[in-house]
């Protein structure tokens, strides 16, 4: 078998880690995943089984809500032998912290939705509309 066969290319890469292309070329540009070298034949690039790792870290913490850039932080002390769970736990705790206050956020804007909602009499010219009003209002 040759290793184009063999390789793991960018588009198996991607199936595999359940992302597209363009994901994986974006977080090679942010510096969050390294960029395969190019093999002096030609051919194509080999993307080892670590870097599949990194593309599925990356999905699972931004599913937790996690930037790219607090991502790129919790991957600096994932490598970094000296870091220890402390300081990743104080990050996933600050982050918590957001996902309540947004929580909130959203309970008080399902509130003054249901509020227009239940005021409008759904019906008649749009003029009339007592959401679109408020929202018009100053």
């Amino acid at each position: 078998m040759s290793s184009q066969t063999t390789a793991t290319t960018i588009g198996k890469a991607a199936k595999r880690a359940g992302v597209g292309v363009e994901t994986i070329r974006f977080y090679e540009r942010r510096g969050l995943i390294a960029q395969p070298p190019k093999p002096v034949a030609g051919g194509f690039r080999d993307y080892p089984a670590a870097t599949l790792s990194q593309i599925r870290f990356i999905r699972e913490a931004q599913d937790l809500g996690f930037s790219l850039e607090e991502i790129s932080d919790l991957m600096s002390l994932r490598a970094d032998p000296k870091a220890d769970c402390a300081q990743v736990q104080r990050r996933a705790e600050a982050k918590l912290a957001e996902v309540r206050d947004k929580v909130e956020r959203l309970k008080g804007i399902g509130v003054a939705l249901e509020r227009l909602i239940e005021a409008c009499p759904g019906k008649g010219s749009l003029g009339a509309c007592s959401i679109i009003e408020a929202l018009e209002s100053d």
